[in-house]
């Protein structure tokens, strides 16, 4: 199916790396279109339809919690605040002008992809068995439980996304930087050896299926059967 998402961000950065992050995935068909202000998504709302939208708060000209409110007169399109405002008066503002979520940057892309299609799913009233599975290696997306040969495996939050990233680029060498960028957010400030501790760690959980994740010298990691 192909989703069309608006993103209405003021920071062109920001901006790139999640069209460039949406439009890479083979899972999903996303045409992301941009809105640098409020007054311009305004406009662009009104002579098109979207399946989603992602809108900051301190937007120039028009504000996300304004602009939240006009879509709300007029559709239930499913809304997600994509915001720095972590005050919890703020996130309460941000669902009570009928966001369907709230969250805060740094990001994490995955995490954001991974609430997106959820959204999405319920929106379109539909339910999809979204099971992966890679040799040993079972993973469901929906539920965050993994399995190796049929037997359930403990991960913490980033060990999963971490897995996730990779097998959904499965065969696919990524590196460092993707996915510093993916799990951690284009604004973490730490060095690249966080992931190499983490595939450590993921590794050891994965026990025997832990082999499946090759090192890629000087490039990155891969995740196969």
């Amino acid at each position: 199916m192909k989703y069309r998402m608006l993103c209405v961000e003021d920071d062109s950065q920001i901006r790139e790396i999640i069209e460039d992050y949406f439009t890479s995935k083979t899972d999903n068909d996303f045409e992301v279109f941009s809105a640098e202000n409020g007054i311009v998504a305004e406009k662009m709302l009104s002579e098109n339809e979207y399946d989603l939208i992602l809108l900051d708060v301190m937007l120039p000209y028009l504000d996300g919690f304004s602009l939240c409110r006009m879509i709300r007169r007029k559709s239930d399109v499913p809304v997600i605040f994509l915001t720095a405002r972590t005050l919890e008066e703020d996130v309460l503002l941000g669902f009570e002008t009928g966001c369907d979520d709230y969250i805060t940057k740094p990001f994490s892309l995955a995490k954001l992809y991974a609430k997106c299609i959820a959204l999405l799913n319920r929106a379109k009233g539909t339910v999809i068995d979204e099971t992966i599975t890679i040799g040993k290696i079972r993973i469901n997306p929906n539920s965050m439980e993994v399995t190796v040969n049929g037997t359930n495996v403990d991960l913490a939050n980033k060990e999963f996304e971490l897995l996730k990233y990779l097998a959904d680029h499965k065969n696919w060498v990524v590196s460092r930087d993707s996915i510093l960028n993916a799990i951690w957010g284009y604004e973490y400030e730490g060095g690249d050896r966080v992931v190499d501790n983490h595939i450590k760690k993921l590794r050891k959980s994965l026990g025997s299926a832990g082999e499946q994740i090759k090192t890629v010298i000087s490039k990155g990691y891969k995740l196969s059967e």
